[in-house]
């Protein structure tokens, strides 16, 4: 019987995990990536003895393929893909693939426009402290793959992009975990949010009446698309700003108190004793501990952890504080909605860093925290004109900038003291940098070696 052959597109975190899952599953496997394979993941791939490929594909090998596992930063437009998909050779994620031999574990799935990262690292933390055997994987940890052919867990905790989600059909959430949908990479979805939506609700895709779907009850589109939809897993709604209403529990705000409920396990935060800060901290907090309650934790168990879990690198993550100004790296916020939390959380007058590449940005909800709090706006990018003149005459002074270094001088001659620096760009990194991590290293670089 002839062995099932894999091909694995892109041999970044998620690429190798899955060529080394293939390989011990026994199936025939080749990795291929157009790019350069870091010499990390060449490592592993040559120990497990997985052939592969870099700077150019191989077409006849691919299109031999019984199935292909595409990295998620790979788009369906690419004319590698197009063609997989046009001989009828099937495509899907490395969540869909590593799904399928991960025994009885259960898995915990996050996904939304932002807070994102926050809440799967707040539920890692929550699981991990309380005892579970627990994984993180995703856009975050280790290749969710990976894990599978190496470890043995109860939980995985996984962050999910929609890219990741548009690859996965059978693929099961046991708790699914929706933070919001606010327009995002609409460049991949032909810019048409509708089909951005229905990317991230395939969260929900599969899910029985024991599963549980977390989500916002704040989020307008979140809620419209409840309300059209089957949807079978248990429902917990949480909310800052609007009474939730669930049989089966909820997260809401009370003044300083965030109350969670399931079933009949009831847990309250004060979120003064939280060393995550601002609004967007506690829809995070709250849709952790509704994760965390219907796997199990108890709610002291939770609340401990919260009170422990330090904000994540990149987003609003306070860097120093010299002659009074405080120099704040949130490049993790590539989207608009991101910048909206983290002006919104500003308690200081504002040098804000923005820019880079525009992925069809709406800058419109941001004028008003801007108007208020942004004294002047740096736009750090190759091209800075759609800023430019979006916030000309919303802010005092906005000054174009076309690097890293030219863009930090200005902030640092701008910023008077009692001010707050603060780096949160509403784009993509890819114009200057490697990437948002990148970006973020090199602010906090600059900060510690120039001031």
């Amino acid at each position: 019987m002839r062995r099932k052959k894999i091909v694995v597109l892109g041999g970044g975190i998620s690429g190798y995990g899955s060529a080394i899952l293939a390989k011990k599953q026994g199936f025939e496997v080749f990795l291929s990536d157009k790019g350069k394979i870091a010499d990390r993941y060449k490592r592993k791939l040559e120990e497990w003895g997985v052939p592969y490929e870099e700077g150019s594909h191989d077409e006849e090998r691919i299109l031999a393929a019984s199935e292909v596992i595409k990295s998620p930063g790979i788009p369906d437009k690419a004319p590698m893909v197009q063609q997989i998909r046009e001989r009828g050779i099937p495509v899907i994620s490395e969540m869909e693939f590593a799904a399928r031999y991960m025994g009885k574990a259960r898995t915990i799935c996050i996904t939304g426009s932002n807070g994102k990262t926050t809440t799967t690292s707040l539920i890692y933390k929550i699981l991990s402290d309380a005892g579970y055997k627990v994984a993180l994987g995703g856009n975050i940890g280790e290749s969710f793959a990976y894990s599978v052919a190496t470890g043995q867990y109860d939980w995985y905790v996984l962050e999910l992009s929609s890219f990741q989600l548009d690859g996965m059909y059978r693929f099961r959430a046991h708790i699914g975990v929706l933070m919001n949908i606010t327009p995002d990479h609409l460049d991949r979805y032909d810019y048409c949010f509708q089909n951005y939506v229905n990317s991230k609700m395939r969260i929900t895709q599969n899910q029985t009446s024991r599963d549980w779907f977390i989500y916002s009850g704040d989020d307008e589109v979140i809620w419209g698309e409840v309300s059209k939809r089957m949807l079978r897993g248990r429902q917990l709604p949480f909310a800052a700003k609007c009474q939730t209403v669930s049989g089966y529990g909820d997260g809401y705000a009370d003044g300083r108190r965030l109350v969670v409920e399931v079933g009949r396990q009831r847990l309250t935060l004060n979120t003064e004793k939280m060393q995550i800060r601002g609004l967007h901290n506690c829809y995070n907090a709250m849709a952790a501990s509704l994760a965390a309650l219907a796997a199990g934790v108890s709610p002291a168990k939770i609340r401990r952890s919260i009170y422990a879990f330090s904000p994540v690198e990149h987003r609003l993550e306070p860097v120093r504080e010299v002659e009074n100004v405080l120099w704040i790296n949130d490049s993790k916020a590539t989207n608009v909605d991101s910048v909206w939390y983290a002006l919104e959380s500003m308690t200081r007058p504002v040098v804000w860093i923005a820019g880079g590449t525009d992925k069809g940005n709406d800058y419109e909800p941001l004028k008003a925290f801007a108007r208020e709090k942004v004294h002047t706006l740096i736009c750090m990018g190759l091209d800075n004109r759609k800023l430019i003149d979006s916030f000309t005459g919303v802010v005092p002074e906005v000054v174009s900038t076309s690097s890293l270094d030219e863009a930090m001088q200005a902030a640092r001659q701008a910023a008077r003291g009692g001010d707050v620096v603060l780096l949160s760009p509403a784009c993509a990194s890819f114009d200057l940098f490697q990437n948002y991590e990148q970006r973020g290293q090199l602010f906090k670089e600059w900060v510690k070696t120039h001031l």
